[in-house]
This record gives C-alpha cells, structure tokens and sequence, in this order.
C-alpha cells in the first residue's frame, strides 16, 4: 500500500484530465485511470509496450486486400499440445452460423459511431434475422433503453429485430430499486441493506441528462456528498447534489475541485459507488473519460485512506464498494444468457476490456471488430496483435491479470 503522504499524487482533477494526454501516448486499452500519477505506472507502460507484436500466439497476413488474423487459443481449457488455428470469418461464415445461435451486440463502435450507423451494418442485422438467429443488443449506456430504442429508430435500425436490448443503466436503475431479480440477476447486497434501511439519499456524478428524474424514479433523493448513502457514477459532465449542479463546460477547474473534494468526504465514510456505465473513455475524438474511469478513481481513494498504517485495507477489498454494472461483468451477462445456451453465444464487439472480457468470463465466444471503435487507432499504429498483447501486459484492467483472446477477429460488423 503506498503511504499516507501519496495522497497528493492522487489528485483527481490532474487524473482524470490525463486520461487524454496517457491514451494518446499510449494504446487506448492501457488506460491506468487512478494509477497514472502513481510511482511505476511509467514502467508498466514500458514494459507493455515492449510485449507489441511479440505474441507467439498470433499472426496476421494480408489476403485480398483484407485483414486475416490465426488466432491459436490460450484459454486454459484448450489443450497445450493440440493448439488449434481459427482464422477471422464474415458474419456470413458458415462456421459461425453453424456454431452460433445467439448474437450479443456492442452497439457504439459496432453498430454506430454515435452520430451514424457503420457501412454495411443494417444489412447485417437483417441477415442475421433472416438466419434465424436471436440478437440481443448489450450497452453499457448509462440510460434506459429506451433511449437506446430511440437511438437505433434514428438510425435506421428496426428495433422489432432485436430480441432484447439491455442497457447498464436500465440494469442500474433495478438495482437502485432492489428489483434486479426481475430482469433475471442478482441485487447487490450493499443496495438491498440500504434500501431496507430506507437511507436512500444519493451523490450524482452525472451525465446532465436526467440525472435526478433517473434517481427519484427508482425511490432515490439526491443530496450532498455529506448526507450520501450513496454515490452514483452515471457521467462525466455534471455534480449534482440535490441543490446545485456543477457543470464541467461551465468551470472545468470548479468541477474537478468538486469532485476531488467529494471523493475524499466519501472515501472517509467508506460510501459505497454504483458505476452505471463501466467504460473508461468513450470511442470519440480524444477519448474523453467515461464514469469507469471515476470508479476506478474513486477504488484508489478508497484503498489509500484506509490503508496500512491507519487501516487493513487492501487493493481487492476497495473493489468491494465500487459495484460497476455492465460489460464485462456479470449482471448484465446473466439477463442475456438466461434462456440461452453459452456455448452457442457469440459476443460482437469492439473493446477488448469490457467485450472480449466480459465474453471470456461469461463463457461465450467473441468476435472482435477491429477498424471500428475503440482500438480502430491503435490497430492501425501497431497491429491487432500488438493491440491484444499490450492489453494482455496490464494488470490493471477488469481483466484484472487474466489473458484474454478473441476467438475470431474481422475489421468491420458486416455480412
């Protein structure tokens, strides 16, 4: 555990507003949130970096003018001494339509840039239908979905093709309620005390987007950091107490101020934080942070205010008063397979951290798209398999030091 007097290296506003300057530097996967300004985070880089396209795993060719990646498994069920060779495929391979019923789709960096859907991607969907296969869309937007099925209407996307589209925040929403069972997963006990107990008062880091309406829906009153039961990491735009919102656009620095501030009253009282979108930056110009990057922040003020010598706290222990909802964790996994066969499951996505993660911990086969998205930069630069060999170097990712590879790779969501 560091001491006591690194506390100043946590300093929020400087963190968070690095998360720009380290993903330009860096692969956008690396993305340390509250480790940057600690000591030896600098030779983690250099040591992940040094691991580019030296995986003995991979390989990459150029055939047609297109992209082919072998990928040879490393999971640990596959065998050591029979590994086996699986080349990228089309949506329309019969190998994936044969193995395949079930299809979880990503949907910004997969289906659309945020603004409009990619080449190729309305004809895919409606392929897949026409396939028979069950499509079920898994966003980690902190809203409703029906938001969601307004984005998808204003795209062109025919929101009757999807079998069901579930959002981190509508997942959120029910466990803010203590009704997740509803949905088909578990609450999180730390809620379900709370709501008991009627001590529902909760601190908002929000979008800006009905922050409070999203709150006092689910039984919940927005207050100070002081009076919180609770904090609610939705967005990174606004701070929203109850009485004043803090606006980022409007006084940046105030912003930050407030925040490292409120993280520092909460960590304190060991409040517990609900992450409604786990994603640490969004797939834009720059990379922006995103509330996964404040739950990680919030992790690290957690674990060194309570740490030895005035505490026992640990690393792992601080996990336990950040619940993050959405890929790659379970929650969101559990609604989507509960009347479907894992092993006929494919997750479509294309982020290694929370997709081909969250497909390797739930026990489904991924398929990772390459030239669209997150890591479209990054491939470019170095590879695919510098991209999945720098990820597999850092234990500071929600793969938390498994090693995850996808089983098929293409460049973009299309048949």
């Amino acid at each position: 555990c560091r001491a006591k007097s690194n506390r100043a290296a946590l300093h929020i506003s400087r963190e968070l507003a690095l998360v720009n300057t380290m993903t330009k530097l860096t692969p956008a996967y690396l993305l340390y949130s509250s480790l940057t300004l600690l000591s030896g985070s600098a030779s983690a880089f250099q040591a992940a970096s040094s691991s580019f396209n030296t995986h003995p795993a991979l390989s990459i060719s150029q055939r047609g003018g297109a992209t082919t990646m072998a990928i040879h498994s490393t999971n640990e069920a596959a065998s050591s001494e029979t590994s086996s060779s699986i080349s990228i495929s089309s949506l329309s391979s019969q190998e994936i339509l044969d193995q395949y019923d079930t299809f979880l789709l990503d949907m910004w960096g997969v289906m659309h840039n945020g603004s409009e859907p990619y080449e190729g991607v309305l004809e895919a969907v409606k392929e897949l239908k026409r396939a028979g296969k069950k499509m079920i869309i898994l966003s980690n937007s902190s809203k409703r979905k029906e938001n969601s099925h307004k984005m998808l209407k204003k795209l062109g996307f025919d929101i009757d093709d999807f079998d069901n589209i579930i959002t981190s925040g509508d997942v959120s929403h029910a466990l803010l309620k203590n009704n997740a069972q509803t949905l088909g997963c578990q609450n999180w006990d730390t809620l379900t005390n709370l709501v008991e107990q009627k001590s529902t008062n909760v601190f908002v880091f929000g979008s800006g987007d009905e922050d409070e309406s999203y709150c006092t829906s689910a039984g919940w009153t927005l207050t100070s950091i002081e009076e919180a039961n609770l904090i609610l990491a939705r967005g990174t735009f606004t701070i929203n107490d109850g009485s004043t919102v803090v606006h980022k656009k409007d006084d940046e620095m105030e912003y930050w101020r407030v925040m490292e501030q409120s993280m520092m009253v909460a960590a304190e009282k060991k409040l517990p934080m609900l992450v409604s979108n786990p994603d640490k930056v969004r797939p834009d110009e720059g990379l922006p942070p995103m509330p996964g990057a404040i739950g990680d922040t919030y992790e690290r003020f957690i674990w060194t205010t309570h740490c030895a010598p005035v505490g026992d706290m640990t690393e792992e222990k601080a996990r336990d008063y950040v619940k993050r909802i959405g890929k790659p964790f379970q929650e969101v996994f559990d609604i989507a397979l509960q009347d479907s066969n894992p092993s006929r499951a494919i997750m479509i996505g294309d982020a290694l951290e929370t997709d081909v993660t969250g497909a390797t911990n739930a026990g489904v086969g991924s398929l990772w798209v390459v030239q669209d998205g997150i890591h479209a930069e990054d491939v470019a630069k170095m590879s695919a398999e510098g991209v999945i060999s720098g990820f597999n170097g850092n234990d500071f990712t929600y793969a938390y030091g498994k090693k995850v590879m996808p089983n098929y790779v293409t460049e973009h969501f299309r048949w």
